[in-house]
């Protein structure tokens, strides 16, 4: 029997076209409106032409812009030095996913977690380095939502604390609540401090997803504090 494919194709403003195809049977019982983190700054629209049509005022993810910067490590050596201070939130091995119709000439990558959490990468060809790495959550109806949530939650710090080490994971999950609240209801909601890009995409039912990704340092305006806020509503 053919493996099954499932697609996931967003069109943003600039007319950029991802199609994210993967194996069904690695990452099976995947929702058909499934926000996968990958296509960060838009929902699923595929099959939703008022969806898609909304998609066009969001703004192409800046890790897709040419000249995007990466972090200074692979997505193995990220894993292998994120699992060695987070015994107990592993993250398992990514795996490729099929991108050849992908204009963005982007490597992709999926970890799945659970049945409601995945973690996904993009990185940069030739090189291997990352771009951004995602977290996304898919709620589940009551009474596994809290339980659900809370395992997003953890690993969203952890994330969060591997690149703020210097927090403590009091600290760390006050300033990830801090960000999620600030994103809620939006489709983009970015922060930008010191050389991080903080970002959350939240689709409500259909998923909420929390990424890092470096920016390029530049001298900020006085009054900002090298803090800068983007948001993009529903």
């Amino acid at each position: 029997m053919p493996v099954a494919l499932l697609t996931f194709v967003v069109k943003t403003r600039s007319n950029l076209q991802l199609s994210l195809l993967i194996r069904a049977n690695e990452m099976k019982n995947l929702p058909s409106a499934l926000l996968l983190s990958l296509a960060l700054t838009a929902p699923a629209v595929a099959a939703d032409p008022a969806l898609r049509d909304r998609a066009e005022s969001v703004p192409a993810a800046p890790y897709l812009l040419a000249g995007a910067p990466t972090f200074d490590m692979s997505i193995g050596q990220f894993r292998k030095k994120y699992n060695a201070v987070n015994a107990n939130l592993p993250l398992m091995e990514y795996r490729a996913i099929d991108s050849k119709n992908d204009k963005s000439r982007l490597t992709r990558a999926a970890s799945k977690i659970s049945e409601t959490l995945y973690a996904s990468t993009a990185l940069e060809q030739g090189t291997g380095k990352v771009k951004t790495l995602q977290l996304t959550w898919l709620p589940v109806p009551e009474p596994d939502q809290k339980a659900s949530q809370e395992k997003a939650l953890a690993y969203m710090t952890a994330l969060l604390r591997f690149f703020i080490p210097g927090l403590s994971p009091a600290e760390a999950r006050q300033k990830l609540e801090a960000l999620l609240a600030e994103g809620k209801g939006t489709r983009y909601f970015a922060r930008t401090e010191g050389a991080l890009r903080f970002v959350v995409a939240d689709n409500g039912d259909k998923g909420l997803t929390f990424a890092i990704e470096p920016i390029k340092l530049t001298l900020p305006p006085a009054d900002q504090g090298g803090k800068n806020d983007e948001k993009q509503s529903h």
